[in-house]
């Protein structure tokens, strides 16, 4: 970083002097006390790469001006501090970047020169599931389990972890990120040291962040600006490449008043989701102000913050305050560093919420904490939130829905509404909602509506040492009370930290929570991701023989159709306390406000009124047992795993050695590559591979789910050896390109005009017109040396920007697309990828122009700069051209574009 830059000015902090680029140099010009937090952060990121050829003066000043009333859609360059990675989407990253290090080697160079050039942290959390519970062992027998299950991707990830500079990895049963990214790895301010000699302590600039999870935005609770990103973004920011993004649309939402007795943290975010849905904070930034935050603890905060991709929201961020400082001390941080934190935001006009008061947003919502009341959120999504008042009668509405539905659908020889003379039942016959059950010793009726899942799990509240202690203590009364969970109930407690465990130890809590079957399970992403393992056998027969509708209650952030279990079809996410005593309940039809939980052991009525903490109770156990030193503890060693960990066998050497496996197999991106790009040579009689609606996502493009007995992967698979039993997931299978590249377009909802009458990845191969695999003819058309052309329609790529979506075209022979319009982060990783993304002009499409998918098309290579190219269709005898958009928006991609993708430019200019 030059010392010349006129930007920059020094601070001192304990004697120390530190260096930064400082925003005031900007005052005499902008009035920069209009900006909110976040544009703050955004203006100090271009500030301090001012002389980088990715960013324009013009950018600056933009920014710097903030004009909420006249928007425009301004791109800027953003670079942020660190990289976070979770296991399923980081792994493909690893993979890259060894398949980098064989390149950088064949082209002469140095395998050592390949390394992330931020810090990058990976955490092992997505891969444990819940396959034993409520027995004292079961988080020993998961992680075992979790090890044996992921072994080949966990021997390549500690390779990565002992062979790459700029790389961690945090083993499995840590921890989930986000909290460990909350407790531990964040910065909140940078220190970087300086060159030898220079009288500087270091240059100071904020901890920002891209994760490849989309609740990274967790960390936006202590006042860290960062969020989900797809892979190759993520890859791009580890090699030091900006994330290109528009200047964003900021929502600041002014908090107020004091939560009531007996609320939690988890009632105040499903209320925020709930109000911030429906106001439409898509793509946008959230802030959150007013002197109510002042009330909110640190993990409140991450609460809310963590939960901003269901409010539907970029970033939920918080200011850096009091809390901040008296969160960094709770947990361990250096004193020094958290007196430079706090100099830091002062000097730049970025310490706490009266900062914000004066910012112009781009609108401006309220909510009084005072008004939130006990709630839940479903059956199937995170914003309907109901007031736990409402609970049972809405639970009632929405079974008696289901049952109109089966009446209306079901097969009549099959019929669940049908009794022994054939004759169709009353959905309010009991006996046709009920099948009798032998479990664990019990025999008990299963009805419509019972909690077989009820699960303390996420980030999400997991962070919060309030909610985890008021469901000890609900725990705890009921034992005391002689309440026990219903037997049918498949409890499971998976905390995102291991200081939760240990605080709760020391507030003899745990035996309390075991008592009800919630023994601790594995440390990582558990239910909320699918991961909830099987349901008893006899349960699991039982809901499927009378087509039950069960519930599951989780602490969790989502809870999507399907994603929680095959066998559930309501799932709600609640506070920790609620899942205990939902789990007391055991069904969902219960009116928990004013209907007993069970009967004590004296034989009187309980209520749940009567094993709710008070706030008091709450606040004063939290306060004895929650200390720094449980977390520099249990940090000092977060890095070292444990006996199945290290046991397992990694080569040592700079270059990984691509074992025999179907997990991790070396993909071929760089085969061939030379030291300097290739000439763009004529995309010459390209076939289309597929002729796509509106709104394809990248769910459509990219492989996830399960793995199809019948399509072109579970056959490679079972070319490899693997029995269908062991196919896993394509979200297991990411660092398999071979796996990734045969379920790509294979959806089975996708609609490929080019094979009417079919859905999934199927088309025709041309000219014959047969009918085939996308995946066989693309290979097909590899084998004779034909270029593939996509044609899509409007909002081509909309949804989680999966790498897959571009790795995957790009492996089966795309070369362009062609599409109405883009979503703007799938057209990026096309280019990072290679792909040139063409649009139709305005006013046409496919159509107009008669384009069936049978054309062949010719296009001639591009230069910077250039606007319009020529699309020359051949059809039978039939010839025409007509001119398309060449959506390569900035010198920048275009440079990525003319190397053949990001990861060859990177490679080209280290080497």
């Amino acid at each position: 970083m030059p010392n010349s830059s006129p930007y920059l000015q020094t601070l001192s902090v304990d004697g120390k002097n530190y260096q930064y680029y400082s925003l005031a140099t900007l005052a005499g010009v902008y009035d920069l006390s209009r900006l909110p937090f976040a544009a703050k952060l955004l203006l100090e990121n271009l500030l301090r790469h001012s002389e980088q050829p990715f960013v324009q003066p013009d950018d600056i000043s933009t920014l710097a001006k903030w004009d909420v009333l006249n928007t425009v859609a301004t791109e800027i360059a953003f670079v942020p501090s660190r990289v976070v990675l979770q296991d399923f989407t980081g792994v493909p990253a690893v993979v890259d970047l060894a398949a980098m290090r064989d390149a950088m080697v064949a082209l002469g160079g140095s395998p050592q020169k390949i390394n992330p050039l931020k810090p990058v942290e990976l955490v092992i959390d997505h891969s444990v599931m819940v396959d034993f519970f409520a027995q004292k062992d079961a988080f020993s027998k998961n992680t075992a389990k979790e090890v044996e299950r992921n072994k080949e991707r966990y021997q390549f990830l500690r390779w990565g972890q002992n062979a790459l500079d700029n790389f961690k990895v945090v083993p499995p049963g840590k921890g989930i990120v986000h909290q460990v990214n909350l407790e531990y790895l964040a910065r909140v301010v940078f220190i970087d040291p300086l060159t030898q000699g220079s009288s500087s302590a270091g240059m100071l600039y904020p901890d920002t962040l891209v994760g490849t999870d989309s609740h990274t935005t967790m960390i936006n609770g202590l006042g860290v600006l960062g969020w989900g990103v797809g892979g190759i973004e993520a890859e791009a920011a580890m090699l030091g490449q900006p994330v290109t993004m528009l200047i964003p649309e900021v929502v600041g939402m002014e908090i107020t008043g004091n939560l009531p007795a007996g609320t939690t943290a988890t009632d105040l975010v499903l209320t925020i989701t709930e109000k911030l849905r429906q106001f439409g904070v898509v793509g946008k930034f959230v802030e959150f102000f007013g002197e109510g935050i002042k009330h909110l603890t640190l993990a409140d905060r991450a609460t809310i913050a963590n939960m901003a991709p269901e409010y539907g929201a970029t970033c939920g961020l918080f200011p850096l305050d009091e809390q901040t400082v008296t969160y960094l001390k709770l947990t361990g941080r250096d004193e020094h560093q958290i007196e430079v934190i706090k100099a830091y935001a002062q000097a730049q006009g970025m310490w706490g919420s009266a900062a914000q008061q004066t910012a112009a947003y781009h609108a401006t919502l309220s909510l009084k904490l005072n008004d939130v009341v006990s709630s839940i959120a479903g059956p199937k999504r995170p914003q309907d939130r109901i007031a736990l008042t409402d609970a049972a009668s809405q639970f009632k509405h929405w079974l008696s829905q289901q049952e109109k539905l089966l009446i209306a659908t079901d097969d009549p020889e099959k019929g669940r509404f049908e009794n022994e003379g054939g004759q169709q039942t009353s959905p309010n016959d009991e006996k046709s909602l009920q099948a009798l059950c032998d479990y664990n010793g019990q025999q008990f009726s299963l009805k419509d509506g019972a909690v077989v899942i009820a699960a303390i799990t996420s980030c999400t509240n997991t962070s919060n040492p309030s909610v985890l202690v008021a469901a000890g203590l609900v725990a705890r009364k009921a034992r005391a009370l002689g309440l026990s969970v219903k037997p049918w109930v498949k409890t499971s407690f998976a905390p995102g930290s291991q200081v939760v465990t240990e605080y709760l130890d020391k507030a003899k809590l745990t035996d309390d929570l075991e008592a009800m079957g919630f023994h601790l399970v594995g440390y990582g992403c558990t239910t909320c991701i699918g991961n909830s393992g099987p349901l008893p056998e006899p349960i699991s027969k039982a809901i499927r023989a009378a087509k039950l509708n069960v519930s599951a209650v989780l602490s969790g952030n989502r809870n999507f159709e399907g994603r929680i279990h095959a066998d559930v079809k309501a799932n709600y996410l609640a506070s920790p306390p609620l899942v205990v005593a939902y789990a007391l309940a055991g069904n969902m039809d219960i009116d928990l406000v004013n209907e007993p939980l069970g009967t004590s052991k004296d034989g009187k009525p309980v209520y749940m009124r009567d094993i709710w903490p008070t706030n008091d109770e709450i606040q004063q156990l939290v306060t004895q047992v929650v200390n720094s030193e449980m977390f520099s503890e249990r940090y000092a060693h977060i890095f070292e795993g444990d006996e199945c960990w290290n046991s397992l066998q990694v080569v040592d050497s700079a270059q990984y050695n691509w074992p025999d496996s179907t997990y991790v197999k070396k993909p071929t991106f760089f085969a061939g590559m030379s030291l300097k790009p290739e000439p763009q040579t004529t995309i010459k009689d390209a076939r289309c591979l597929l002729k796509l609606g509106d709104s394809v996502t990248t769910d459509h493009i990219s492989p996830a789910g399960s793995i199809a007995p019948d399509g072109p992967a579970a056959e490679y698979l079972r070319e490899q050896g693997v029995e269908e039993q062991d196919f896993n997931s394509f979200g297991s299978r990411r660092g398999n390109h071979e796996v990734m590249m045969r379920g790509t377009f294979a959806n089975i909802r996708l609609k490929n005009q080019l094979a009417p009458g079919t859905e999934g990845g199927w088309t025709r191969f041309q000219p014959s017109g047969e009918q085939m695999s996308v995946f066989a003819a693309a290979m097909e058309y590899q084998r004779q040396n034909i270029p593939c052309i996509v044609i899509a329609g409007k909002e081509y790529g909309t949804g989680s920007s999966r790498d897959w979506a571009a790795k995957g075209p790009l492996l089966l022979g795309v070369k362009v697309v062609l599409a109405e319009s883009y979503e703007r982060i799938h057209r990026s990783n096309l280019i990072g990828m290679g792909i040139l993304p063409l649009q139709f002009n305005s006013g046409q499409n496919a159509a107009s122009l008669k384009l069936d998918g049978t054309e062949q098309y010719t296009i001639e290579p591009i230069i910077l700069g250039q606007q319009e190219v020529e699309v020359s269709v051949k059809k039978d005898r039939a010839r025409f051209n007509f001119k398309a958009r060449i959506r390569i928006d900035t010198p920048n991609e275009f440079s990525y574009f003319s190397h053949g993708g990001i990861l060859q430019y990177v490679l080209r200019s280290l080497n």
